[in-house]
């Protein structure tokens, strides 16, 4: 489990308007393999990001504990130890914090039923290898559309 922070010197992953103080935005990431972990939270700290990584979903939450704050996105592997899976994790994450907050699963399973589960289960599914591209893409558009959407 490892909290990853921007440094002093990082670009803010999308502009601010000149009156806001920028808001550092937390990305939890859960996967079980150690260095995909470690790997994902490096590339999302460069881009500026707050990123807590853990290898499941309770590790999670004790991490988000710590920190005092929700996520504003989950990316999470869909293959995890003990037979869980990423929809698994994410639908417990959101009870647990109590908020719809925005999904990322990556995977690079093929069967069949696996992907129509994927597909059905509404989140945003990326498949292995991702290119750091085309998750910052899909990163910077689901942190943008949570900014638009009026406050509860």
């Amino acid at each position: 489990m490892t909290v990853h922070r921007p440094g002093k010197f990082s670009s803010s992953p999308s502009p601010q308007k000149a009156t806001e103080p920028p808001r550092l935005r937390l990305i939890a990431v859960i996967d079980d393999d150690a260095l995909v972990l470690e790997a994902t939270g490096e590339l999302l700290t460069s881009w500026g990001y707050c990123v807590l990584t853990a290898k499941s979903d309770r590790a999670e939450l004790a991490r988000i504990g710590e920190h005092e704050q929700r996520p504003d996105l989950i990316i999470c592997d869909y293959r995890l130890s003990g037979r869980r899976t990423g929809i698994d994790v994410i639908g417990q994450l959101r009870k647990a914090l109590a908020a719809p907050i925005p999904a990322v699963i990556i995977s690079g399973d093929t069967l069949p039923e696996h992907l129509r589960e994927l597909r059905a289960s509404g989140h945003h599914l990326l498949f292995k290898p991702v290119a750091p591209t085309t998750l910052r893409g899909l990163v910077e558009k689901l942190l943008q559309r949570q900014d638009a959407a009026p406050d509860p």
